[in-house]
Order: C-alpha cells, then sequence, then structure tokens
C-alpha cells in the first residue's frame, strides 16, 4: 500500500497505535503494509518522546 501516513508526528502516533491495537500483532507488519520502514516510524516518534514497547504493541 502506497504511504499515506500522516506527518505530524503526533497524528502519526494515533494512527501507528490504533493500527497496533485494531489490526496488526507487531510493528513491523504494519509497517510493511504501509511500506514505510520501522525505523523510519521509531525516528519520528521518538522526536516527540515516545517509544515502542514491544510488549505492549503500543509505542508509550
Amino acid at each position: 500500500m502506497e504511504n499515506q501516513l500522516p506527518r505530524d508526528p503526533y497524528m502519526l502516533l494515533s494512527v501507528i497505535n490504533t493500527q497496533l491495537r485494531d489490526r496488526f500483532s507487531d510493528l513491523e507488519k504494519c509497517c510493511d503494509y504501509y511500506g514505510v520502514g520501522c525505523e523510519e516510524i521509531k525516528e519520528t516518534l521518538s522526536a516527540v518522546d515516545y517509544r515502542y514497547d514491544e510488549e505492549l504493541n503500543q509505542f508509550v
């Protein structure tokens, strides 16, 4: 799928966490679906102090 994720980090956080909660069992599957690198998502969200928690499968 073409990358249709928001550029704003807080909007991105909302979309990614919703997708992780409702649709994907891990971040890699979510990133594959959107055609974006996991590191890119992690870097963008770490800039606003969010980190991926594998156990929770959410950015916290």
